[in-house]
């Protein structure tokens, strides 16, 4: 294997604690980046490092205490490699070690290689056969003293995170490394088969990260997707960030026969000329104490009340918030001199209620189940994305994701057990994910437990449904649930407990500290997890004109059939196919 040319020597380090490159004397130090991808050829293994700090060396004091002039370059270079130096530090995240295995045979008593043991003689030759395999470990030891650095080369990439014309993978391309022309994949069948997270402050990418995996998704059909859209930027279009006005396709214009919009504000999704949505109304018979409770901070609500609306909907049933809203003061305390309930409590309860009467899409009755609909699409394998248009208040958004979410997992949990029980794979349920936005406001550590998305975020696999997570403080999410999300795609972070968070459960997270503090405003990402080998900092995939020929939108493939095909032959003749 060729390596190229060295860029420095181990000098020390340790497992935990990384490890310390002195850069060559021709190596500049700010050709060096934090997030870098480099491999270190030991004496048996090759090891795959993220740089994750770069600093300066000196051999000897006096030179700081006397610098030389700036225009003095002859002294400058005179010193340069000996005197003062450049230093890296690399985190070790994988290794390849190549295993030889001799096998002996017999013949004779005589080999061509080596002298045969005495008491072996007379029974056979000893031939030894080698096989050389190479196979990604975790990094369990480091390289010896002065082992050699060097540039991740294009093969290197490939063997860790693979193609995506991989036909044993579905691998899909989330972006390419810092400082090179090669794609950096994720494995969809294990992104999906756990919950994941996007985070991110404000106005990093975050809808267009999510946009972009979703679309993976979706294009190698490795899960059906449920996404809650509280902006409406996955369904139909998405305006992008910049001086001048511009919008992007979402999900429905790329794949319009494999996506469903629904939508609770048909007004508005009409006036942005959204084709084929269907309305999604819901009724109030559908809304359980559960439901009330995670909007208990937007309704005002105490747990009083909270208690309350348990006694009347243990008296009344699923009618329980249309009895209430119609009772009146009178028919409230003699409710309460009956059910030992407190009608003071009760009559805010029925007071915050009345709330939900100015909501577009609540209904004392529906004509259908849509909730029932909705199941029905997802299991024909399409996705769907639920527009709040103007009903987009944290209230609308809160309440409308629980309830159809809590009767979807009732439903993947029957199915599940069904199929277990069963053992047909014809009634495996399709791995269904389920994007939410503002994440912390449902996986707050004083609801997490009671609610159904810290239920699923804990359970995993298990039922074949899982989370994607979007949000931009992760530090108000549940420590628990945070450590079990299985890949985090993660946008610049200056909050250093909304860091802190990032790498909670996560090995070796204190070193991919200040690569994350590091990271470019926007189009650069750390991802790290289930997914992905090892970590690795990306500049994200334009999700543009190139992006919608690459996926095969429909439009283009009609356009320039001839030039999309063109193209694609031209790349897989880069890569070397």
């Amino acid at each position: 294997m060729q390596l190229g040319q060295p860029l420095g020597s181990i000098t020390q380090g340790s497992l935990t604690g990384g490890l310390e490159v002195r850069l060559h004397p021709d190596i500049s130090v700010e050709d060096m980046r934090v997030g870098k991808f480099l491999v270190v050829q030991g004496m048996r293994s090759r090891f795959f490092c993220m740089l994750t700090d770069v600093a300066l060396g000196i051999a000897n004091q006096r030179i700081i205490a006397n610098p030389p002039n700036w225009e003095d370059s002859f002294l400058r270079e005179v010193l340069a490699g000996s005197g003062t130096y450049g230093t890296i530090n690399l985190a070790p995240m994988l290794m390849f070690t190549p295993e030889a295995e001799e096998r002996p045979t017999f013949t004779n008593g005589k080999s061509a290689n080596r002298e045969v043991p005495n008491g072996l003689k007379g029974l056979a030759s000893f031939e030894p056969q080698t096989s050389t395999t190479m196979e990604l470990l975790p990094v369990k030891t480091i390289p010896s003293h002065f082992s050699q650095v060097y540039e991740a080369s294009e093969e290197d990439f490939r063997r860790v995170f693979g193609w995506e014309d991989d036909i044993h993978r579905k691998n899909f391309s989330i972006g390419k490394p810092l400082d090179m022309d090669v794609p950096v994949c994720i494995d969809l069948d294990r992104f999906v088969e756990r919950s994941n997270g996007v985070f991110g402050k404000s106005g990093t990418g975050k809808s267009f990260l999510t946009r972009l995996l979703l679309a993976g998704i979706v294009r190698k059909n490795a899960g059906v997707n449920l996404i809650f859209d509280m902006h409406s930027e996955y369904g139909w279009q998405a305006v992008c960030e910049g001086k001048q006005y511009s919008t992007v396709k979402g999900l429905k214009q790329l794949f319009p026969d494999k996506v469903e919009v629904y939508t609770l504000d048909p007004a508005s999704t009409k006036r942005r000329g959204v084709q084929n949505a269907q309305e999604l109304y819901l009724s109030y018979d559908q809304i359980e104490v559960e439901d009330i409770r995670l909007c208990s901070r937007d309704l005002g609500l105490s747990e009083a009340s909270l208690d309350n609306a348990n006694i009347l909907f243990a008296e009344f049933g699923k009618s329980w918030i249309l009895q209430l809203i119609n009772m009146t003061n009178e028919e409230i305390k003699t409710f309460c001199e009956e059910k030992r309930g407190h009608q003071g409590s009760i009559t805010a309860l029925q007071r915050k209620l009345l709330r939900m009467e100015n909501l577009k899409y609540m209904r004392s009755a529906c004509p259908q189940n849509y909730v029932n609909q909705i199941l029905k699409t997802l299991e024909a394998g399409k996705n769907i994305v639920i527009e709040f248009g103007s009903q987009s208040d944290m209230l609308s958004y809160m309440l409308v994701t629980n309830m159809i979410t809590r009767r979807i997992h009732q439903h993947y949990v029957a199915k599940a057990e069904k199929f277990l029980q069963s053992g047909n794979v014809a009634d495996k349920p399709t791995q269904l994910v389920i994007t939410i936005e503002e994440a912390h406001r449902f996986l707050d550590p004083a609801i997490v437990a009671s609610t159904i998305f810290g239920t699923i975020a804990r359970e995993m696999r298990k039922y074949f449904v899982t989370l994607l997570v979007v949000d931009q403080r992760p530090s108000g999410i549940d420590n628990e649930v945070m450590s079990q999300i299985g890949t985090r795609v993660t946008a610049l972070l200056n909050d250093e407990k909304d860091i802190e968070a990032i790498f909670t459960g996560v090995s070796g997270g204190t070193a991919l500290r200040s690569v994350l503090a590091k990271l470019d405003s926007k189009q650069q990402a750390l991802i790290l997890g289930h997914a992905v080998p090892m970590p690795v900092v990306v500049r994200t995939r334009p999700y543009d004109e190139q992006f919608y020929r690459e996926i095969g939108d429909p439009i283009w493939e009609e356009k320039d059939d001839e030039e999309v095909f063109a193209a694609a032959e031209l790349a897989k003749a880069d890569l070397g196919f």
